[in-house]
């Protein structure tokens, strides 16, 4: 059994009962819940705000890991945090002020991350690593759930992980986008631990045994 965490998607949850779809993964063995919030200016779609994590808050102590895919995410963190963000993760292409933002999610009482997206190079993440808790990597283009998981993806992730390995710090390595049961063993094995999915977990017809096989394949 590996030692990876599993964070559902809820991109892909039925928006019109969150709160049981919520609960369906706690069931399921979820790590923590991520969250992507689309400003459909970084990205070509709009999602939620701060109000949906306060009202997943209410209904579960699962960690969520708040995904933030919009311009200047220095404006909104603080109120992410408020929310009840434990995660906020923004993406180096989407500010000018990567590292005070990050360090100001840590000074909300967050943990803090940054994420780069499929055609950023990989170098540009290791400015932030001395302030991130977590780094993201995407897999597929940020946008869109339900996206087949990009070929070139495992040799970033296996440079992503030599930079936090170069880093000496102790850092999570998200990925997400395109997570199946018959990729996972080789995204493991690129040093990924924290593994993002969506319609593989959501779109399950039983997602306790899915995660199960997650773990178990990883």
């Amino acid at each position: 059994m590996s030692n990876i965490k599993i964070a559902p998607s809820i991109l892909s949850a039925d928006f019109g009962k969150m709160a049981e779809e919520v609960r369906r993964m706690e069931v399921a063995g979820a790590d923590l819940l991520h969250c992507d919030v689309m400003d459909g200016v970084f990205v070509p779609n709009i999602t939620f705000g701060p109000k949906m994590i306060a009202d997943i808050r209410k209904v579960t102590k699962l960690p969520l890991d708040v995904h933030l895919m919009i311009v200047e995410p220095e404006k909104y963190v603080e109120a992410f945090a408020k929310a009840g963000a434990n995660y906020i993760t923004i993406h180096v292409e989407a500010t000018k002020k990567l590292v005070p933002t990050l360090k100001a999610i840590r000074a909300l009482g967050v943990k803090s991350g940054a994420v780069i997206s499929p055609d950023t190079p990989v170098g540009e993440i290791e400015p932030a690593l001395e302030y991130s808790d977590m780094v993201l990597l995407m897999s597929v283009y940020p946008g869109f759930g339900g996206q087949k998981f990009l070929d070139k993806s495992l040799a970033r992730l296996e440079e992503l992980t030599a930079l936090v390995k170069k880093s000496k710090r102790k850092i999570d390595i998200e990925i997400d986008g395109g997570i199946t049961l018959d990729n996972i063993a080789e995204i493991k094995k690129a040093g990924a631990n924290v593994i993002v999915a969506g319609n593989t977990i959501f779109g399950a017809n039983n997602p306790k045994e899915t995660i199960t096989a997650l773990r178990s394949r990883a």
